[in-house]
């Protein structure tokens, strides 16, 4: 089976749905639809902060060294 790089199986889909029997369940408080949008936003803004500063989170950044600028401070 062959799926693009961003597609979900169906297969996980229908296996992440078999055990919400009601529409409240998806669309209720603390419903699949709240936890599943939190996810991609939280993962959104981890992508734009790693695309904005050139690094991945929690790496390790050399520090540049002091200039005769920065040394006088």
């Amino acid at each position: 089976m062959t799926t693009k790089k961003h597609e979900v199986p169906q297969e996980l889909l229908a296996s992440r749905l078999a055990d919400y029997k009601k529409p409240e369940d998806l669309i209720g408080e603390n419903d699949l639809l709240k936890q599943l949008t939190k996810l991609l936003v939280e993962k959104a803004l981890d992508a734009e902060l790693t695309e904005h500063l050139g690094h991945e989170r929690h790496e390790a950044v050399a520090t540049p060294a002091a200039t005769p600028a920065t040394a006088r401070a």
